[in-house]
């Protein structure tokens, strides 16, 4: 259980400080947008994270099936919340979603695993 917390709470600071970087690399620059896309993380990250956990741990579904859905999942879920309430407007609100997600996705992914590694 120590561990699955470790690892939430990993996955989702790493996920915080890659999406909030890369906003503002993309020009992000209102306070309000910058806690929606934190607060939006903030609810999909850990289901994600945990359902990863939960699929591998307990069922026989492929974890690369699990993570294209999810993934998927989260970009529409996040395109939407962002479409809603951003006020940036330089992109259009899945684009932001989906550049967000890439990158937290591919530097979270290596990042989280070489630090996990060294923790647990």
């Amino acid at each position: 259980m120590k561990e699955v917390l470790l690892t939430l709470g990993i996955c989702l600071l790493v996920t915080l400080l890659l999406e909030e970087s890369t906003a503002l690399i993309l020009g992000v620059r209102r306070k309000f947008d910058l806690t929606v896309i934190f607060f939006t993380n903030t609810l999909t990250n850990p289901i994600v994270v945990l359902g990863e956990i939960v699929v591998a741990t307990y069922t026989g579904i492929p974890l690369p099936v699990y993570i294209i859905i999810t993934e998927l999942a989260v970009w529409i879920t996040e395109g939407l919340i962002y479409r809603k309430l951003l006020y940036f407007d330089r992109f259009h609100p899945f684009i932001v979603s989906l550049i967000l997600n890439a990158v937290s996705f591919l530097i979270g992914t290596t990042l989280a695993t070489l630090i996990l590694g060294v923790l647990i």
